[in-house]
């Protein structure tokens, strides 16, 4: 059996972007986990804004401001 695909470029590009897309959808659910368990409502419009992003750096800042943020829509602040 020919197993050169699984070892081509191609194919470790493919399983990069399957790990860059699960650790952005992981990160937006610790982002809205954090508000839930701080009691923090969570408009669909935020929802939807947190995990369309697949932006680590971002999600990470949205992460630390999740913490602390009064609402949910001022993890976005100073955007």
């Amino acid at each position: 059996m020919d197993l050169s695909f699984y070892k081509s470029p191609l194919s470790e590009e493919i399983r990069d972007e399957g790990r860059a897309e699960g650790a952005a959808r992981r990160a937006a659910e610790d982002v809205l986990e954090i508000l839930e368990v701080r009691g923090i409502s969570v408009p669909e419009a935020v929802r939807e804004r947190i995990t369309g992003c697949g932006d680590p750096e971002i999600l990470r800042q949205w992460h630390r401001r999740a913490v602390t943020a009064p609402t949910a829509a001022e993890i976005f602040e100073d955007e």
